[in-house]
């Protein structure tokens, strides 16, 4: 377990990487259990008001400890103590900033609505990003690679961008979700790259153009999709995000 650790972490230099991505994910749920805890009205947290009255979301620390992170591991390099702390003070900032990527999408208030589950959604597909570049094996950077090794990392690659192809065309042809899975699970992206795309999206709009029944088609299969799949969706975003009917009384979002 050890060797495995160290080829294939320490070595390549990737563990400032899965320093960072535990911190990303630990300060995304954290963060979640406590703005939740405080729109509630539970716990000895509360919202983080200046003089003002103004109210400071957490996107405003996580921006400074993304700056900070980011560069300091730019000059720390790949290993050593001090760039495994910048990997954390990084990804502390990024699980800050992410959390409220809606907020900042959307230039509004909107943590708790519909548009906020954005924010998830955005989450989960960096950590998958992250998880698909630690899961497999690094095709540079490691020393004394048998010949073996060598055609397996080849076909390693391969493999990488083939997937990345089909996750591309998934994203394309509207299918976020189902792109998001393909970058964790090589080859389930073939599905939505095959079946035709979602209404409004990038395919859709260029390729659908002078397909009436195709965009006819593809309308009714997402009504569909969506009537069958959407209550399930939105109790995942609840179990992750917290999203709740709007509690009179508790503020707009309940962050600090």
């Amino acid at each position: 377990m050890g060797h495995w650790f160290y080829r294939n972490f320490v070595e390549p230099g990737k563990l400032p990487l899965l320093i960072a991505l535990f911190s990303f994910v630990v300060t995304f749920l954290v963060t979640r259990m406590i703005v939740r805890m405080i729109r509630a009205g539970k716990g000895p947290f509360g919202n983080v008001k200046s003089v003002g009255g103004l109210h400071i979301h957490h996107v405003v620390p996580g921006v400074v400890l993304t700056v900070l992170g980011g560069f300091g591991a730019v000059a720390a390099g790949r290993e050593g103590v001090t760039a495994c702390i910048f990997a954390a003070v990084f990804g502390i900032g990024a699980g800050l900033v992410l959390d409220e990527f809606a907020l900042v999408l959307h230039l509004d208030d909107v943590y708790w609505s519909d548009q906020g589950r954005k924010s998830v959604e955005v989450v989960v597909l960096t950590a998958a990003l992250v998880m698909l570049v630690l899961g497999g094996f690094s095709p540079l950077g490691v020393d004394a690679l048998t010949a073996d090794q060598r055609q397996n990392r080849g076909v390693f690659i391969l493999t990488l961008l083939v997937n990345f192809l089909f996750v591309l065309t998934t994203l394309m042809k509207g299918k976020f979700r189902l792109a998001v899975l393909g970058t964790l699970v090589p080859f389930v992206a073939i599905i939505g790259s095959v079946r035709l795309a979602r209404p409004g999206s990038w395919w859709s709009r260029r390729l659908y153009r002078r397909r009436p029944k195709a965009r006819a088609r593809s309308r009714l299969r997402t009504y569909r999709h969506d009537r069958r799949w959407d209550k399930v969706r939105r109790r995942l975003h609840e179990v992750i995000g917290g999203f709740q009917e709007r509690v009179p009384g508790h503020g707009s979002d309940g962050g600090g």
